[in-house]
């Protein structure tokens, strides 16, 4: 779905036709400001139920345009620069605006979106989550309007397909999401420490989600089903009780690691190295190709172990170092 000007003719809630309505000088300028963090999904026994929201940022700014005749004009800077982020791609932040205005009723102004990306794209760090969430806030603050997260997380979701990363985007920190079979999404924020930061690591190949997602089987079973369970639920009572040693077992995954692990060379060696001096747990994060590991200690040396399993298939990497965002969606008038 593109989104472009709308050969509708669009009315507001009195009924007053958009393109006949008298134009405000007032609005010239007005601005709202989102920042949406990166997250991690899954967390490796936690499939489309866990969610760690990370301190790297989508930013974007909105401005009311009313003279304009062009619905949206579009900058973008950093990750994604010229491509998901243009504004002639296959955008989420627009596709995520119109959703919610549609939802509610509401008719969007003509529009100036500034964006800046550190998320990068395609590399299972929750780009499309932060981009979905960015646009419903944007379009709800734009239109002078309230919308709960309830309502954020269902329109997100929907556009998402599940609700893990959106949530913690949405919410920040350690999120474990559920959605019901009504479409509305349960999302419940829980205690992250402090002293466990999270190392990514990021080949420089991307994988779509949808091709992530046909690599798993339809079916799985009984034995796998339980095995992650038992780990997703030995994961949050680990760290509720301090119990960080238990963090290697809990992340052992059965539904979907093992199955996409072949899609990108290097993904099987780094999700098999062994347990080191300061390595708690690792995990693909959310489709991947991004290996994310949990640690407390000796970061430069686990990052590069690692990444060397990429190397040597001559595929470069990114390492980050990043602590987790505990604040979620940060929104302001400019």
């Amino acid at each position: 779905m593109k989104i472009g000007a709308s050969t509708e003719r669009m009315t507001d809630e009195a009924g007053i036709a958009v393109e006949d309505r008298p134009r405000s000088t007032d609005l010239s300028g007005a601005a709202v400001e989102v920042r949406v963090p990166a997250s991690a999904g899954n967390l490796g026994a936690g499939f489309d139920c866990f969610g760690l929201a990370l301190q790297l940022y989508l930013t974007v700014r909105v401005t009311i345009e009313p003279q304009s005749l062009q619905p949206c004009r579009m900058r973008s800077r950093g990750e994604g620069y010229g491509t998901a982020l243009s504004p002639t791609a296959d955008n989420l932040i627009l596709r995520a605006m119109a959703l919610a205005a549609e939802k509610q009723g509401l008719t969007l102004p003509p529009i100036c979106i500034d964006a800046e990306n550190e998320i990068p794209l395609g590399s299972g760090l929750g780009s499309s989550a932060a981009a979905i969430i960015a646009g419903i806030s944007l379009s709800a603050a734009l239109c002078d309007r309230e919308i709960s997260n309830d309502l954020v997380l269902r329109h997100a979701t929907e556009l998402e397909g599940h609700s893990d990363n959106v949530a913690a985007s949405l919410l920040g920190g350690f999120v474990v999401a559920c959605t019901g079979d009504d479409g509305s999404v349960i999302a419940v924020k829980k205690y992250w420490p402090r002293d466990i930061k999270v190392i990514v690591v990021s080949p420089h190949a991307t994988l779509e989600t949808v091709r992530a997602r046909a690599a798993l089987s339809p079916l799985v079973s009984h034995a796998d089903a339980v095995h992650n369970v038992q780990r997703a639920a030995l994961f949050t009572a680990a760290l509720e009780e301090h119990r960080y040693d238990l963090l290697w077992e809990a992340t052992r995954d059965r539904l979907h690691q093992e199955r996409r692990e072949s899609l990108v060379p290097g993904l099987a060696d780094a999700l098999a190295t062994p347990r080191r001096p300061g390595l708690l747990g690792l995990a693909l994060s959310g489709a991947g190709p991004s290996i994310l590991a949990l640690a407390q200690d000796h970061f430069d040396e686990l990052g590069m172990v690692i990444a060397q399993c990429f190397h040597k298939h001559g595929i470069e990497t990114t390492v980050r170092l990043l602590d987790v965002d505990d604040s979620g969606r940060q929104i302001k008038r400019v």
